[in-house]
């Protein structure tokens, strides 16, 4: 019977129920409330939400300000904490919708702290992205999204990149030395689409352009497989023109 007793009912503590009530009663209150009235409002014998509040200022979930408590620090990153994963969601959902117009897969990255970092890919079963063969934040030489981000940094950053992360083979059609590197984004320019042909991952074509989004140093790529890369001009130029539509509905939050 006691087996039963105790699956059909779930153990509360009574503790932390009347905690959370308390933490609700503080945050109606924009400017805080006084021990006395939270007490009143949630109930509770004064002596019993006076420990409750102290315990729950000295952890940093509330702040006490003029005799009043309000929501602190600790409960401001808690509910805090969802939204970037709420952004990471609104990110895959925008890039699905350009991937299924398109057709291929779709990658979006962007350089920050002085590091390549991939932000989101978006594929189907029929058209795979590419695996991630070598490391991906050291081999931006070899592989379009990274030339590309490389491409916008100024020279200082780029050159600092290169004796971090140097050039190396990653297939045998990587470019071979950062001179011609180099060259190749200077004569490709800042705001011009950039192309790789299995320099990252052999059968694979890949296409990346940067991304206008202010100070943050961005960059979409698509890729297609080596014997369909008649497809890939076409679909640079469908991406280029959903560009926009695809900034406004992120709301910049790729800024995460």
């Amino acid at each position: 019977m006691a087996t039963e007793t105790s699956s059909a009912a779930p153990t509360l503590i009574g503790s932390v129920q009347r905690a959370l009530r308390l933490l609700e009663a503080v945050g109606s209150h924009a400017d805080g409330a006084p021990a006395k009235q939270l007490a009143r409002e949630t109930g509770l014998p004064l002596p019993t939400a006076y420990h409750l509040l102290r315990t729950l200022t000295y952890e940093g979930y509330l702040h006490r300000v003029d005799g009043v408590f309000v929501i602190g620090d600790a409960a401001r990153r808690l509910v805090a904490g969802g939204a970037p994963q709420n952004r990471r969601s609104k990110i895959q959902d925008s890039l699905a919708q350009v991937r299924d117009l398109i057709g291929v897969p779709l990658y979006l990255a962007v350089y920050r702290d002085g590091e390549i970092e991939l932000l989101a890919v978006s594929d189907t079963p029929a058209a795979p992205a590419v695996e991630e063969s070598a490391d991906f934040r050291e081999t931006g030489h070899a592989h379009a999204i990274g030339q590309c981000l490389l491409g916008q940094l100024d020279e200082k950053a780029r050159q600092d990149h290169l004796d971090r992360h140097p050039v190396q083979p990653v297939t045998r059609y990587t470019v071979p030395d950062r001179r011609s590197l180099l060259d190749r984004l200077a004569r490709t320019g800042r705001i011009q689409p950039l192309v790789e042909r299995q320099e990252y991952a052999l059968g694979t074509v890949c296409a990346a352009i940067p991304i206008p989004t202010g100070s943050m140093t961005a960059a979409m790529a698509i890729s297609v497989p080596l014997h369909e890369e008649e497809r890939l001009w076409p679909a640079v130029d469908r991406l280029r023109g959903e560009v926009g539509w695809l900034l406004r509905s992120l709301d910049v939050s790729i800024s995460i």
